[in-house]
């Protein structure tokens, strides 16, 4: 493909209309996960009424079951406690690049062994406010 100024511009509006289109999609899919909270919130009720964990019907079988989240609302305990258990599986297994990124900023001559930046060019483009199409 030859990039010329219209290729170009025709690409730009690609992306511009792609990027607009999924904050449609992304709405309606927001709004329909509004709407199955609700249908699961009904369901879950029902299943209390009817004092069962489980309910089996033509359309499909319902199981109301237990899921069990943890939170914290002190970091500094836990972490000491994962220390002092040796338990690091408490976490997730993802790093924070901004902290990682300001850390080593500061910290040059530190680096944890078995570190790598990982680079990637990325593009956007910003639509003119007098051009609408």
């Amino acid at each position: 493909m030859e990039l010329d100024e219209v290729n170009l511009e025709k690409l730009m509006q690609a992306d511009i209309n792609m990027r607009e289109k999924i904050a449609e999609l992304e709405s309606q899919i927001s709004e329909i996960k509004q709407q199955r909270d609700q249908v699961q919130f009904a369901l879950h009720e029902a299943c209390k009424q009817l004092n069962v964990s489980s309910l089996k019907t033509n359309v499909g079988t319902l199981i109301r079951s237990v899921k069990t989240s943890y939170v914290t609302n002190n970091w500094p305990a836990l972490y000491e406690f994962i220390k002092e258990h040796d338990v690091p599986e408490f976490l997730h297994k993802r790093l924070s690049s901004s902290n990682i990124k300001e850390f080593l900023d500061n910290n040059p001559d530190k680096c944890p062994a078995g570190l790598s930046p990982m680079n990637e060019y990325v593009v956007s483009v910003r639509k003119n406010k007098e051009r609408s199409e």
